[in-house]
């Protein structure tokens, strides 16, 4: 059963850190990435990474966000830091299946940043 699963969104101050966890299970992964969507607006890259540990970061965050995974645990991280009212979105964890190419996505988590 294909699962993606995160945790650590919340509420913080602007200026502030947080950081955001996913678990990928029951397939082989590629690329696994981050999105975010902020109401009233289409969902948006933040940050990808291959099994490799290539990164790709959108402008918007590039130096103050920091994208990990842990292959052993089929695990990625968002690392946020300098956080802006701006960055208040739901954000989604993406992994593509390693053989198909196939896009899985979980069920996103809050983050809000207060000014």
């Amino acid at each position: 059963q294909v699962q993606l699963v995160e945790s650590g969104g919340g509420l913080v101050r602007a200026g502030g850190s947080l950081r955001v966890s996913c678990v990928a299970s029951g397939f082989s992964i590629s690329i696994m990435g981050w999105y975010r969507q902020a109401p009233g607006k289409e969902r948006d890259l933040v940050a990808t990474i291959t099994s490799g540990g290539s990164t790709n970061y959108a402008d918007s965050v590039k130096g103050r966000f920091t994208i990990s995974r842990d292959n052993a645990k089929n695990t990625v991280y968002l690392q946020m830091a300098s956080l802006q009212p701006e960055d208040t979105a739901v954000y989604y964890c993406n992994a593509r299946h390693l053989w198909t190419g196939k896009a899985y996505w979980g069920q996103g988590t809050q983050v809000t940043v207060s000014s």
